[in-house]
């Protein structure tokens, strides 16, 4: 039944702060996961290291992906307020140092400082407001974290590209300080310090186990290393035998034995290899291709939030009616057209095309990622409603920071030992590169695209095994939380 209170009591006016504080933070960590792109190509002529392009991208993922299972756990042992502040703290202490780093090893360390910070900022916010707001609230809040999560995909690559063009890169990572110390203000000053009354204890080793698994698997696709791929293999299979043996799991894997919960999170996985991919390469295939600015860069990628975000509002309105393998199939199936398409149309046809490429990509996204997610939700018990949407949110996080690093590995690779005369020819700036320089890298940019079109396509193969379910309204206590993940 509804709670007529919540669990934190709050008088309105302070009940507000708190929640303006918790959207600063909401829309820092939304902006950043996009802001960044449009800048890597000035980032590569300034600190150098075109090799290690992919993995500002990775380093930034992999914390904010493996550590976001330990805030939620040290937020209900030491309570939300200070596990948030300290959340903000880390993310803000990585971007400062990232926007002073001299040499691409510092900005790939300082990215994994601030992804540490950044993987607290949206599911402890998220779990605050829960606190906050009674369901039928938090239900009516869903079109306000709808709006700012829009608004910062699709502005994130503009903001990028203008700072890049007009001040410079490092104010990518400096104006992240005055939102977020504001956030932290906020929050620090109107959210009650409470201790959960849950308690119980963090499992450590199974946190250390899921971050060596994660760091190994990204450095086995990045390096195409099989040292790595063994190590990523010990390591997952000891986070499997002491998840099996602990009370409280980070998280629980035998979920995977549910064949939905399986498939679903298999085609998120491969979905997002080809998403996250595109959107760390397409502004570097496109400054290179085109001479484009960074802002003109950054605008490529605006129609692809702009649909996902209005396919999933038509996907939610379909779902029922047409079913979530249908949607799944169409969805994945629009993603790897796109994909196939996209390095083609982003070198030989005009930006009009570009912009329905990528608009297309986004669409299938917008279908294909909420039915999977709806379909993992519909088929567990409420009790494991929050560790199957973790799971399926982590699959997706790992599949992307997977796909950067391949599609990374694919562009050294087709460089080979030119690699040392693009990096002095970038040096000149991306827009300004030799007709021959300009092919190479093309090819090299063509090549990793065209290998994150075949995960795109085993997507789409492994959708049609999406199970179907019987069509009904789900609850309102698992339709909010499937609401939040997709958004």
């Amino acid at each position: 039944m509804q709670s007529v209170q919540p669990a934190i009591v709050l008088q309105a006016g302070r009940r507000a702060a708190v929640t303006a504080g918790l959207m600063l933070g909401m829309f820092l960590a939304a902006l950043e996961a996009t802001v960044v792109s449009t800048a890597m190509p000035t980032v590569v002529a300034s600190l150098g290291g075109i090799d290690h392009y992919s993995w500002v991208f990775t380093a930034y993922m992999l914390t904010s992906t493996a550590s976001v299972p330990l805030w939620g756990r040290l937020s209900d042992v030491a309570g939300r307020r200070p596990t948030y502040i300290g959340a903000i703290a880390l993310f803000l202490l990585g971007s400062m140092l990232a926007g002073l780093s001299q040499t691409m090893g510092q900005l790939i360390a300082f990215r994994l400082l601030q992804g540490l910070g950044a993987g607290g900022l949206i599911p402890l916010g998220l779990t605050i407001i829960g606190e906050i707001y009674t369901l039928a609230e938090r239900t009516r809040m869903q079109a306000v974290f709808s709006s700012i999560w829009g608004v910062s995909s699709v502005a994130g690559p503009l903001i990028g590209g203008i700072i890049t063009d007009t001040v410079s890169w490092r104010w990518v990572f400096y104006v992240n300080l005055p939102i977020g110390l504001a956030a932290g203000l906020v929050v620090s000053r109107t959210l009650p310090s409470e201790r959960p009354s849950s308690g119980g204890a963090i499992d450590w080793p199974s946190g250390l186990l899921l971050f060596a698994a994660t760091t190994f698997l990204l450095l086995a696709a990045s390096e195409t290393s099989v040292p790595w791929a063994m190590a990523a293999l010990a390591a997952s299979v000891a986070l499997a035998w002491n998840d099996r043996r602990s009370e409280h799991p980070m998280l629980p894997l035998t979920l995977l034995t549910n064949r939905t919960v399986a498939i679903a999170t298999l085609v998120g996985f491969l979905a997002s290899t080809s998403l996250f991919g595109t959107l760390a390469f397409l502004p570097l295939l496109m400054q290179v291709s085109t001479g484009a600015s960074a802002t003109s860069a950054g605008q490529i990628l605006t129609p692809l939030y702009l649909m996902w975000v209005l396919a999933s509002i038509v996907a939610a309105r379909l779902l029922f009616r047409v079913g979530p393998k249908v949607s799944a199939v169409i969805g994945t199936a629009a993603v790897f057209v796109s994909c196939a398409l996209l390095p083609w149309v982003a070198v030989h046809l005009s930006r009009p095309w570009v912009f329905a490429d990528v608009a297309l990509m986004g669409s299938g996204l917008g279908f294909s990622m909420l039915s999977l997610l709806l379909a993992v939700q519909h088929s567990v018990a409420r009790t494991q409603l929050a560790l199957a949407t973790s799971l399926n949110m982590f699959a997706r996080s790992i599949g992307g920071a997977i796909g950067v690093s391949l599609m990374g590995a694919v562009l050294a690779s087709a460089l080979g030992g030119s690699g040392h005369d693009i990096q002095a020819a970038l040096e000149t700036g991306v827009t300004d590169l030799s007709p021959e320089v300009q092919q190479h890298f093309i090819l090299g940019l063509e090549r990793a695209f065209y290998a994150a079109s075949v995960t795109a396509l085993l997507a789409l193969v492994a959708s049609f095994k999406v199970p179907e379910f019987v069509a009904k309204v789900l609850p309102a206590d698992q339709t909010e939380p499937m609401l939040t993940a997709e958004m």
